[in-house]
């Protein structure tokens, strides 16, 4: 494809990223929202030329779930080799709309849908393991990643949906063969239906030092994304910034953030206070008296819905990506962050970090305490279920 001609694509007049960069041989853009991600998205995919990757935890049959569905089939029906994979436990797009993507040629998986004819343990087992990824790669030249589902929720509310605050990032370049990587495995360990495996045969280039895609997998790197956290946190030395729509970290993340605090790192939260998964917030609010008590700086965010995941480091380690701080996607879900060390984006990070600090309430020791017992001792219950929300 001609990423230069996508990112002049009409649909994003007035749709600029909130931040631009090179990153190597990659050219790598933070996108904010689905205002920015969703218009980027679709002229990615209206320019491609061979090969499409897409997956996604949710689709829905909505307005925006639509506009992607239509624009798949477009490519499609031009002969572009088209795979989507979308999760069965979390999408709600109908057999109508999957019949519809079949009959334009673009190959459909759900992953994992639930069989009456398993066992409990496989059943559970499959009902707890979900594909949380969100990655869309064009061509093995443009690959988009970050938090971002596809449905109304997360549109601008000027393009007709509900403004959820997310974050996305777009990678032009080498790197992006490496989410299309990791959806090829995935694929074929699901059994999806075949493709023409030629088109997807690429010149691999080097690695990019400062860029890198990490998944979590079935099993050899089903913790790479907590190993991570885990390095850049213990090698802080200045700040650590969190953004964390569902904030319930495992222990063994939580002790690297209590040890930054004790080298003199200032680590700071923003958790959302306005959330789909209310259970979530109150799990996370029965983990504040321990927080505080280590010195962890948290920020309730106020109005529309928070579902970002990143975190910035020292202003030099950045992460977006998929995987929240909880144990369903550090030990359990499919997932993947991308990871850059870069200054300059990281600044940009940084930056938006701020910006979301302006719409937070700050939560202290007197505020915990005005929630009285009753609110604190459910609270404490809902953490005690943090392994399985």
């Amino acid at each position: 494809m001609d990423a230069a001609l996508a990112r002049r694509s009409p649909l994003l007049e007035g749709r600029e990223p909130y931040a631009e960069l090179l990153l190597g041989p990659n050219r790598v853009a933070l996108l904010r929202d689905g205002y920015q991600a969703y218009p980027a998205m679709l002229a990615a995919i209206a320019a491609a030329q061979h090969t499409i990757t897409f997956e996604t935890y949710i689709l829905r049959d909505d307005g925006t779930g639509k506009r992607f569905i239509d624009a798949l089939c477009e490519r499609a029906r031009a002969g572009v080799e088209v795979l989507l994979l979308f999760d069965a436990w979390g999408s709600s797009v109908s057999e109508a709309s999957v019949a519809l993507l079949r009959s334009a040629g673009v190959k459909v998986k759900a992953f994992q849908p639930l069989r009456v004819t398993l066992g409990l343990k496989r059943l559970m087992s499959r009902l707890m393991r979900r594909n949380h990824r969100k990655s869309l790669v064009v061509d093995g030249q443009v690959g988009f990643t970050g938090g971002l589902n596809i449905s109304d929720e997360y549109a601008a509310v000027t393009d007709g949906g509900e403004g959820w605050r997310d974050t996305h990032v777009r990678v032009e370049g080498p790197s992006a063969q490496e989410l299309e990587a990791l959806f090829l495995i995935t694929w074929r360990r699901q059994k999806g239906p075949r493709f023409d495996e030629q088109r997807f045969v690429r010149g691999r280039g080097a690695p990019c030092a400062k860029l890198a895609v990490i998944g979590n997998d079935f099993a050899l790197h089903q913790k790479a994304i907590r190993k991570a956290y885990l390095e850049a946190f213990a090698g802080a030395q200045q700040r650590i910034f969190l953004t964390q729509a569902y904030f319930l970290p495992p222990g063994k993340v939580l002790k690297g953030l209590y040890r930054a605090v004790r080298r003199g790192v200032r680590v700071a939260v923003i958790v959302a206070a306005t959330t789909d998964v209310k259970l979530v917030l109150w799990g996370a609010r029965g983990l504040y008296p321990k927080l505080l008590r280590h010195g962890v700086e948290i920020y309730e965010w106020q109005g529309r819905v928070l579902h970002a995941k990143t975190a910035v480091v020292d202003g030099r380690w950045s992460t977006v990506g998929s995987s929240n701080l909880d144990a369903l996607s550090l030990r359990q879900n499919l997932e993947v962050n991308a990871v850059v060390n870069d200054a300059e984006f990281a600044r940009a990070m940084e930056a938006l970090f701020l910006e979301d600090l302006a719409h937070c309430e700050r939560v202290t020791k007197a505020t915990v305490k005005a929630y009285g017992l009753g609110r604190r001792f459910l609270s404490w219950l809902a953490f005690q279920l943090r392994h399985w929300l």
